[in-house]
Order: structure tokens, then C-alpha cells, then sequence
């Protein structure tokens, strides 16, 4: 019967294990989902709350449906929020509700199977006979008791109002609220997961009839649900009793089924309110010595507080809460704790475990086992604080169990390090054994008949052997013992055990009738064939169910969440007194990984495809336990480390080439040499102490020491560089000198410490140091360049969309202290701080920013060495591509302002058609160009200041990022020359070709599919040979009178400057104007270059006209010294753009004569 229910040709059993299959998995996908909540549904800070508030909504949403959608229609900012948000987090939205969905399927379709049983569907099975069956009641207590969880753990892991903004959320965004997507049943999800007001905080006021009527949202079948109790209550469901014969480990052997009854009760909460009778005797039975209880994969329940509002269950409890049975039990396993620790130290003395003692000592060995789980499971979960100790009641009881038990935490783990110990050692002796079993037994039996034949030869008289005589009844008999051991069948093993004892009293009666005793060779060949006789006898007796015992005793997965709050830390601290402790570690890692079975049995069953990601998930969450608690052992030799270099760097000097014999003393410093020997060996140790665990399977995840080691050494080394970089990269914006040279030279010789400590430890670690540095410190800048790009980005990239960011090796993130995201913007924000234009003057052929008013230095090229001293290459480059997301936004704002305030309004296009009427031709002269012009400008003047600001910016981040591909490609040149003339050659050669194919479209050119024009680019700007200055960053439509918009803009402007003869360029006439003439023109000429090209040579048309008029203007033709302030500041704002934007001459000597260039040049130089 047991076997067909769960045939695959059972269609009721397997229909009924499939749904308990997807249950388990539909829990681990919450669990994994619950690490996954995105924070800005949180709504915790104030920055968040202004900026979502208005569009991420709770349940109230569907009270005010339209009012919620008019006001985010009718507000456009509130329309571009929303839309952005939607982008971003519409996938993990879809992800979590179909999450909340399964669990509404899930007991609908339990429903369902249950009205199908009722209704005959499925053909001989009824509710009541599947739940006589042993695996049906299983499997349909099972049911009901992994529903209870989901919703305990949805209401646990994902806060209700949470829970709330996300449906109301993917209700809007998925199409529902517009009527799209009827046959989605969101209306039923949103009903049984609204919030319930319960709150996991410690000390939270827990919601009256909770969860009682959380459990009644969706109702359950209550001749089902009682009768699943009946079963639970009355009948040892999983046949756990078997492995624990005492009586007195009965309510740990029931420990499983009273987690799921503790559950289910809350279904039917009239049982936990008045059956006095009923809770008495699920009391009696399942809680007599224990109250705190694990449900699903180690989440603690304290029934003392659990069943605080429930009469009957409270009552029931009395007993063994009665503070005398607390104080009895406690003694009681604080004496077994006692007892127990020195049976298991006795059994792995060293030589103590040998097979024959296994052999010999199962019964003693299994009750052992049994004493020291049921003890370990009573002290753990009943000595650990669970957050109720601030009520008196609780308290009481807490301090009487710690009082009379007289245990410490030290002494349970201890225990624990133990038990786990000897169950492994036990399992794979046993593993050994049962794998030699057949091959022992045949090679005993065949010794066994060789013994015999060989004495029924020496009696038969033909084998000589001293002083015995020839006797054939014995030969007979000797020959009649051989062919009675070569009958015995090893695969009957009942009848072979009882005929090889009868055979062993045998062989011991003949050597007594017979008086064989006085020869010693022959009574040492009947001691010998019993001695096999009885090895065979002990190799029947090794079974599976043996490791089947240990396996049901040693569970641990009470402990799966508690074991890391409470025994961590000791773990760690244990590990930096003795390393080898991790050999001990690591049977209690496996002993952990027994929790795994629970959640996948029933998929394995199934042989449902959930099976890889549910072992995935569990294995990952249990070998990111085993990371965190070996990472005590990276962060104590970076601690080692520390010190190292300290002592390398301040108290031992550097050898001299030629040392005199007499100062060889004081060179030697033997002190300061032993103590950095001594931590070296430190380091070495430890490392030799992570090795020393074997490569071992956690669940279906491969878990190799070294590999760990190296992993956590990455993850201590980005913990502390970042820490580095995000702690000393704080600017105070309001200082009067610039902290920025002091703080990246202290960051250059920290980040040197760091290099050198690495390279110190490679060779005793065994790792190799450069290209674990150079990876992580690839990861950790570009990381945080992401981050900070993310905010201009529409669509931002998550964490777990990230190419950098690692579970294993994470890259922690900083709240932020200013408006940047992280240490890279700060950086960025303190360099455009420093070169403002409106407070700076930029000379280009020094390459430095002077202050307007004082005239002194602020900051030259040699910032740009610092930084990539200090954060490398990768910094430099990060800093590039951050700069260059800064340039898109500031073209884009000034794209949209004259779109918006230019291009549709009907004032400026009248303005624009009459001027262009006015100079149209361009190659005419203006009359009176003053009037003209200046008639304009006086129209225009009050729009100006947006513009200035945002293209000063533009050519201000264009500067910096020069600056920053100069250095770039000088140090690409000076220490990989051979890269830089690879690119260098490379970049060429295609462009030539690229050039070619638009000659002459049949010759090649790289398809879309090849990846070589955007990898050789990648190359290209990390060696700085790309020109900032010629890329394109924005796509444009064409704007009407672009270029004579930007004519315009550039007269207006340039009234504010003049001709700086040292200098050689132009300055600003007043300190006030802000207007700093490099930056403006490379902000000009950026501008420009995101348009056609014909908007360049427009312009460049309009200001040689400009130039021409205003010269004609003058009549000053034939007088060179005379020329107006227009014609020279025109003339030397465009020999800056033509020098900037490498275009040729010709381009503007076509609209200005060169007889004018050369008066230019003649006055001003």
C-alpha cells in the first residue's frame, strides 16, 4: 500500500506530491526573494519619501483609485518619476507577485484536491483512506502545515505595508488597473497578503486573533483540517520513534510533527481557546519537557509567548512551565551535557574507533548519538534569549533554566564541535564498511573453508604435522564444516547468521570432545576459522539502517537560523585561538547540511525541475554561513598584516649597498625582524588551518579550502580598500583651502600599504597577489562608478544586475554624505568644485587653474598623477566615464531649455527670421552692425545665464577629461609601450579601412555582430588616446536657427572678455562676469559637434561676418593698430575653436580674410 500511493501510476498520490513538491519550493523562493526586497518600498529615508511618496501607494490606493492616477497624470515630473520607476523595477515586481500568487494557487489547488477526493475523482481513494495510508498523511498534514509556514514566513520576511506598496505597485504597472490581464487573480492575492499590522521587531505588540484569522482569509476544508490534526495528534506520522527507544526522547522524536501541529492549530483556534481536554493531551504528549520549538528550517517559536492569548493552550501549558519542571529539565540536561561530553571525548581518543570497535559498540555508540543530540537540541533551543526576556514571566523562567542547568555557551558548542565529529567519523567508517561488506564476508568464508580443508588434510595422514595421528571421522567431520562455510549465502543473511553461530559452537565442541586442545597448531586453526566465523557474523550485522539512525538523530535543522546568531562569534573567537579548529568546523557544517533534506525530499520525490534551485539556494545561504565564519581568519591576518608593514616601514631600515663591520648591530635590529617573523608565521598558521579542511560537498555546492581562503582574503581586502577610499575621500566643501592634494596622498600611501602587504603575503598564502589586487580593485572602482552613474540613468542597474558586485565577495555600499552616491562622485564633484569657472581662470599652455580674484594657484595637471597613484588606472578612467555622464546631462538640459523656451516660442522664431533676413547673404557686409547686433542682444540678454552655466560646465568637464586622457596615455606609453603602439597602430589601420569602405562601399567593414570597433574603444580610452572633445554624446534632431542661436549666445559673451597679451588668450573684463574663455569655447565647440556639421560652418559664417562688419564698421581697414575689441576677441575666440576642435584653417579664412588674421595677430602680439 505504502508503495502505491506514491507509484507513478497513482495519479491521486502523485498529484498530491507534485502540490507538496511546489510547496517546499514556493518557500524557498520567499526566503530568497525576502533578501531581494528592492529598499526604496521601504520608504525609510526622507530623500525616498519626497520623491516616491506620491506614486508608491498602500491598499488605500483602491479606495481612490482615479484621484492617485489623475494626480500623477496631471504633474509631469510626477509622470517621468513614475515611468522611471516602472522601468526599474517592473521585472522584480512581476517576480514577487508571482511569488504571492503561488501561494494563493497553492491552496487553492489544495482545496481542490481535497474537494476532488470528496467528489470520487480519483478512483478507490477517499479523504479517509489517504489519510490511513503512511505516506498520504504525510503528505496531506504536509499540505496544510507548509501553507501555515508560507504565510508565516510572507508575514515574517516581508512586512505587510511592504507587501502592500508592491501589489498596488504591479497592479498599476502590469495592466491590471486598465482591466488588462482578467484572468490574473490579483484581486484574490491582494485579499489574502494584505498587511496584518504583526511586526518581527522585537518587543512589537503582537495584532489581536493573530494569526488565526490571517489563516481564515483563504478557508480550508475543516472535516480535512480536523481530521489532519486527529492524525497529527494521535499517530507517530513519520515513524520517528524507532530511532529514539528511551522514553525519555520521545518529545524529540516527535519534535518534527509537533512544529507542523503547532502550525495547523491555528486553522481550527477554537481548540487553542477551549478544548481544555484536546490541548491537555497534545501537551502531555508533544511538550511535557520542551516549550521553545523549531518551525521549517530553524525559525524559533516560544510557546510561552505563542500561546499567551489562548486559554485552553495556556492552561494546558501550566505544567511544564511550572518553574520546578523548568528547573528539573534544566538540571537534568545540564547533567547529560556533563556526561555526555566525556563519552564522546572517550570515543575519538585517537585508536579508541577502530571498525571492530564500531562493530562491537553500535548499540553504544547509537545511544551516545541519541543523548547528545536530544541534549545539544534541549540546551540550544532553550537557553538561547528570544527576545521576550523584558516580560517578568519569561525572565523568571530564562534565569531558573541558566541557574539550574549551570551550563555555558562554550560548553554546548563545544559539545556540538564534538557530537558533530564523532557522527562523521561513525557515518564514514560505516560508508567504508558497507561498501567492503560482500568482499569481507567472501574473503572470511573463504579463510573459514581453507582452515577446515586444511585440518581435514592433516588428520587424513597424507599432511605431515607433529604428533597427529591419522583420524578419518575427523577428516570426514573437518571436510562436512568446510562445505557447510562455502554454503553460507551471503544474500540470506538470517539464515546464514543462525547457522554460522551453530557452527562456531560446533568447531568449540570438537576442540573439547575430542581433547584437540593439547595440540596448538590445531586448536589455533579452530580459533582462527570461529575468529572468521564471527567476523562474518559482525559484517552481516552492518546495515543501512544504521546510517538511516544517525541521520534521523543527528538533524540539526533546528538550528539553521540560531547557530548563526548566537554561536558565530564563538566560532570565530575559537578559530583565532587554534586554527586547526576548522577541521572540527567542518563536521559541524555537514551536520547543518542535514537541514537540507527537510525542504527537498518531497521535490526529489517528485523529480520536479525546482530540485536545482531550491539545493542551489539552501547550499548557497549554508556556504555563505561557512564564508562568514571563516572570514575570521582573512581579517585577523590582514590584522597580522597591519603590523607587518608597520614595522617594515617605520622601525626596520633599508640595508645600505656597502655596510661598515661596525654598525652591523644596528642594522641587524633582531627585535623588530623576530616580531615580523613571528606574525609571518602568524599568517602561515592560519592559512595552514583553512587548508587543513578537506574539499567538501555543502548540499550540491563544492566547497574547496583553498579557494575559500583566497575568497576570503578578497573579501577582507575590498572591505578595507573601500573603507579606505570611502573614509578618506570626504571633502568639506565650505574649507578655504582644498583638502584634495592632502587627501590623496594620504590615500596613495594607503593603498601603498595595501600593495605591499600583498605582496609580502602571496608567497606564505600561496595566492597570487597582482592579479587578485588588480581584479579587485577593477571591481570595487568600477562598482562605484556604476552606482554613481545610476543616478543619471533612467533605467538604473540593480545590485543583482551588476557585473562587479558579488555574493561571495561583496562590495559594501556607504550611506552617502553629500549629494554624491559614493567616494567617485565626491571625487569628481570636489574636482569641478576646485575648477569652477566662475571662481577659476584656466591657462591652457600651463595646464592649471588660477583663482580670478587672487591670482593664485588652485590646481594644476599634477592632481591627475595623485589620483592615478592613488586609485590607478581604473580610477582614472571610472572618473572619465562619470564625467562623460555629466556632459550628456548638461547637453540634454540645454537641448531641452531651448527646445521648450526657444524652438516653440513664437517671440524668439519672430526674433530669429528677422535677423536672419537682416544677414542673409552671409557674405555681405552689415550696415551699421552696432544697432544691429546690439538691438538683439539687449532682446536676448535675460535668457543667457542658463546657457552660460550649462556650457562653462560642459567645458569644464571637457578640460578635466583632457587632462585625465593625457595622463592616461602618458603612463600607458612609459610602462607598456608596446600595448600603446599596438592600439595606436590598430586604431589607425581601421579607421583607414572604415574610410575605405565609405570611398568604396564593396570593400569591408565591421558588422554589427563584431565586437572589435567597441573592445578596441574600451582599450582606447583606458589608454587615453580618445579625444573627448571629438565624440559624439547625444543624438539631436535639428533644431530651426540652432547655429544662429549659438552666434548670438557666443557676441553676448564675448563683450565679457578681452585679449590677455601674456596670456596669449582671452580673460574676463570684470571678476563678476564669470566667464572663463577655454571652457566657454570647448563647451561651445561640444555643443556643436552634437549637431550636423553644416551648424558649425553656419556659425563659423555668422562670426566672420560678425568680424568683417564690424572692421568695415570702424574703417579701419588700413590702420592695423585700430581694429575694434569685436573683430579681435572675435578673431581669438575662433583660432581657440579651430586649434580645439582640429579643424583646418581654411575653415575660417574662407569668411575672414587673411589680411585681417594677420593685423590679428601683428596687434596682439
Amino acid at each position: 500500500m505504502t508503495q502505491d500511493f506514491l507509484a507513478e501510476n497513482n495519479l491521486c498520490g502523485q498529484t498530491l506530491l507534485r502540490l507538496i513538491s511546489r510547496g517546499n519550493a514556493i518557500i524557498a523562493e520567499l526566503l530568497r526573494l525576502s533578501d531581494f526586497i528592492p529598499p526604496v518600498f521601504k520608504l525609510e529615508n526622507k530623500a525616498d519619501q519626497a520623491k516616491y511618496g506620491s506614486i508608491i501607494c498602500d491598499f488605500s490606493y483602491f479606495k481612490a483609485a482615479e484621484y492617485y492616477e489623475n494626480r500623477i497624470e496631471q504633474n509631469e515630473q510626477l509622470q517621468d518619476i513614475d515611468d522611471e520607476f516602472h522601468e526599474n523595477h517592473i521585472d522584480i515586481l512581476s517576480r514577487f507577485y508571482l511569488a504571492f500568487e503561488s501561494i494563493h494557487k497553492f491552496v487553492s489547488d489544495l482545496n481542490r484536491f481535497i474537494d476532488e477526493l470528496n467528489e470520487g475523482v480519483y478512483i478507490q481513494q477517499t479523504l479517509e483512506s489517504v489519510l490511513i495510508n503512511e505516506d498520504g498523511k504525510q503528505l496531506m498534514c504536509e499540505g496544510l502545515f507548509l501553507y501555515g509556514v508560507m504565510l508565516l514566513l510572507v508575514d515574517m520576511k516581508i512586512d505587510g505595508c511592504i507587501r502592500e506598496r508592491m501589489l498596488v505597485s504591479y497592479y498599476r504597472y502590469s495592466g491590471a488597473a486598465r482591466g488588462a490581464g482578467s484572468d490574473s487573480n490579483i484581486d484574490d492575492v491582494c485579499k489574502l497578503l494584505r498587511s496584518t499590522g504583526y511586526s518581527p521587531l522585537p518587543g512589537a505588540k503582537r495584532p489581536a486573533n493573530y494569526p488565526e484569522n490571517y489563516f481564515a482569509r483563504v478557508p480550508v476544508n475543516n472535516v480535512f483540517v480536523s481530521m489532519a490534526i486527529g492524525r497529527l495528534r494521535s499517530d507517530d506520522v513519520y515513524s520517528q520513534v524507532a530511532a529514539y527507544p528511551l522514553p525519555e526522547h520521545r518529545s524529540t522524536a516527535l519534535a518534527n510533527q509537533a512544529s507542523m501541529l503547532y502550525v495547523v492549530l491555528h486553522f481550527v483556534p477554537e481548540v487553542l481557546h477551549s478544548q481544555q481536554a484536546k490541548m491537555r493531551e497534545i501537551v502531555d504528549k508533544y511538550f511535557p519537557d520542551n516549550w521553545v520549538i523549531s518551525i521549517y528550517m530553524g525559525n524559533i517559536v516560544n510557546l510561552n509567548e505563542a500561546w499567551e492569548p489562548y486559554k485552553a493552550a495556556k492552561t494546558a501549558l501550566q505544567n511544564t512551565l511550572d518553574l520546578n519542571n523548568c528547573k528539573f529539565q534544566a538540571q537534568q540536561h545540564g547533567q547529560q551535557l556533563k556526561k555526555t561530553y566525556q563519552m564522546v571525548s572517550h570515543f575519538l581518543k585517537e585508536g579508541v574507533l577502530t571498525e571492530d570497535y564500531l562493530l562491537d559498540n553500535i548499540p553504544k555508540l547509537m545511544n551516545c548519538l541519541r543523548e547528545c543530540n536530544v541534549t545539544l537540541r534541549w540546551l540550544m533551543l532553550h537557553t538561547l534569549n528570544t527576545g521576550n526576556e523584558a516580560i517578568k514571566k519569561h525572565r523568571q523562567i530564562k534565569e531558573a533554566i541558566l541557574a539550574s542547568c549551570n551550563v555555558k555557551q562554550e560548553e554546548i558548542f563545544q559539545l556540538l564541535l564534538n557530537t558533530a565529529q564523532l557522527e562523521l567519523k561513525v557515518k564514514d567508517m560505516f560508508k567504508a564498511m558497507l561498501k567492503k561488506k560482500e568482499s569481507n564476508w567472501e574473503s572470511y568464508k573463504k579463510e573459514g573453508v581453507e582452515r577446515m580443508n586444511e585440518l581435514a588434510e592433516v588428520f587424513s595422514g597424507t599432511k605431515p604435522l607433529t604428533r597427529i595421528e591419522k583420524n578419518d571421522q575427523l577428516k570426514s567431520w573437518f571436510e562436512l564444516m568446510a562445505k557447510e562455510i562455502s554454503t553460507l549465502d551471503y544474500s540470506d543473511s538470517t539464515s546464514a547468521g543462525r547457522k554460522m553461530v551453530q557452527l562456531m559452537q560446533a568447531l568449540e565442541g570438537v576442540q573439547e570432545f575430542h581433547q584437540l586442545e593439547n595440540n596448538l597448531q590445531v586448536k589455533q586453526f579452530l580459533a582462527d576459522t570461529r575468529q572468521y566465523l564471527h567476523q562474518m557474523i559482525r559484517t552481516v550485522n552492518i546495515k543501512e539502517e544504521v546510517l538511516i539512525t544517525i541521520e534521523i538523530v543527528a538533524d540539526l535543522s533546528y538550528a539553521w537560523i540560531l547557530i548563526d546568531q548566537h554561536y558565530t562569534n564563538l566560532m570565530q573567537q575559537r578559530i583565532k585561538t587554534n586554527a586547526s579548529l576548522v577541521i572540527k568546523l567542518r563536521a559541524t557544517f555537514l551536520k547543518l547540511a542535514s537541514a537540507l533534506e527537510l525542504p527537498l525530499l518531497r521535490i526529489n520525490q517528485a523529480n520536479s525541475k525546482d530540485l536545482l534551485s531550491v539545493s542551489q539556494y539552501y547550499s548557497g545561504e549554508l556556504v555563505a554561513y561557512v564564508r562568514k565564519v571563516l572570514q575570521i581568519i582573512p581579517q585577523t591576518m590582514f590584522g597580522l598584516l597591519a603590523r607587518i608593514i608597520q614595522i617594515q616601514t617605520t622601525a626596520i631600515q633599508e640595508l645600505p649597498t656597502r655596510l661598515e663591520k661596525d654598525k652591523m648591530k644596528e642594522y641587524a635590529q633582531l627585535d623588530s625582524r623576530y616580531e615580523v617573523a613571528k606574525l609571518t608565521h602568524g599568517i602561515s598558521v592560519f592559512t595552514e588551518g583553512v587548508l587543513m579542511m578537506k574539499t567538501t560537498l555543502v548540499g550540491i555546492i563544492q566547497v574547496d579550502p583553498k579557494q575559500l581562503l583566497e575568497d576570503g582574503i578578497r573579501k577582507e581586502l575590498v572591505m578595507q580598500v573601500a573603507s579606505a577610499m570611502h573614509t578618506i575621500l570626504m571633502f568639506n566643501p565650505k574649507a578655504k583651502m582644498s583638502e584634495l592634494m592632502t587627501k590623496l596622498k594620504t590615500l596613495t600611501q594607503t593603498m601603498d600599504g595595501f600593495r605591499r602587504s600583498f605582496e609580502y603575503i602571496q608567497d606564505y598564502v600561496n595566492i597570487y597577489g597582482l592579479k587578485i589586487w588588480q581584479k579587485e580593485m577593477m571591481r570595487i572602482i568600477n562598482y562605484n562608478v556604476e552606482q554613481e552613474c545610476n543616478s543619471f540613468l533612467r533605467q538604473k542597474v540593480q545590485d543583482y544586475e551588476s557585473l562587479y558586485q558579488s555574493k561571495d565577495i561583496p562590495i559594501p555600499r556607504f550611506l552617502p554624505v553629500d549629494n554624491s552616491i559614493n567616494f567617485i562622485g565626491r571625487l569628481a564633484r570636489e574636482l569641478l568644485r576646485m575648477t569652477d569657472g566662475r571662481t577659476t581662470s584656466y591657462v591652457d599652455l600651463l595646464g592649471t587653474w588660477y583663482d580670478i580674484k587672487t591670482r593664485q594657484e588652485v590646481l594644476n595637471a599634477k592632481v591627475f598623477k595623485h589620483i592615478l597613484d592613488s586609485l590607478g588606472t581604473y580610477g582614472l578612467c571610472g572618473l572619465d566615464r562619470l564625467f562623460s555622464f555629466m556632459v550628456v546631462r548638461e547637453l540634454q538640459q540645454f537641448i531641452r531649455i531651448t527646445q521648450q523656451n526657444i524652438a516653440k516660442d513664437k517671440f524668439w522664431m519672430g526674433l530669429f527670421n528677422n535677423l536672419e533676413k537682416q544677414l542673409v547673404p552671409h557674405n555681405k557686409l552689415i550696415d551699421n552692425p552696432t544697432k544691429v547686433y546690439s538691438n538683439v542682444l539687449q532682446r536676448t540678454g535675460k535668457v543667457w545665464p542658463n546657457f552660460v552655466e550649462a556650457v562653462m560646465r560642459i567645458g569644464q568637464i571637457q578640460i578635466i577629461r583632457q587632462q585625465i586622457a593625457n595622463e592616461l596615455n602618458f603612463s600607458c606609453k612609459f610602462h607598456s609601450k608596446f600595448l600603446a603602439s599596438g592600439l595606436n597602430t590598430m586604431n589607425k589601420a581601421l579607421m583607414t579601412a572604415i574610410e575605405a569602405h565609405y570611398q568604396d562601399p564593396t570593400k569591408p567593414y565591421p558588422s554589427e555582430d563584431n565586437p572589435m570597433m567597441y573592445e578596441l574603444t574600451t582599450f582606447l580610452d583606458a589608454a587615453g588616446m580618445s579625444d573627448p572633445l571629438k565624440k559624439i554624446y547625444v543624438t539631436t534632431k535639428r533644431l530651426p536657427h540652432f547655429a544662429l542661436l549659438c552666434f548670438v549666445f557666443t557676441i553676448s559673451q564675448l563683450q565679457k572678455l578681452q585679449y590677455h597679451k601674456p596670456l596669449c588668450g582671452l580673460i574676463c573684463k570684470k571678476v563678476n562676469d564669470a566667464v572663463d574663455a577655454p571652457p566657454f569655447i570647448i563647451g561651445m565647440l561640444t555643443l556643436l559637434k552634437q549637431f550636423h556639421p553644416n551648424e558649425t560652418e553656419n556659425y563659423i559664417t555668422m562670426l566672420g561676418q560678425y568680424t568683417r562688419s564690424f572692421i568695415d564698421s570702424s574703417g579701419a581697414q588700413n590702420k592695423i593698430m585700430d581694429l575694434p575689441s569685436e573683430a579681435i576677441n572675435t578673431c581669438a575666440f575662433l583660432e581657440d575653436f579651430v586649434f580645439y576642435g582640429n579643424f583646418k584653417q581654411s575653415m575660417v579664412k574662407e569668411h575672414i580674410p587673411t589680411f585681417i588674421l594677420e593685423e590679428f595677430r601683428a596687434s596682439v602680439s
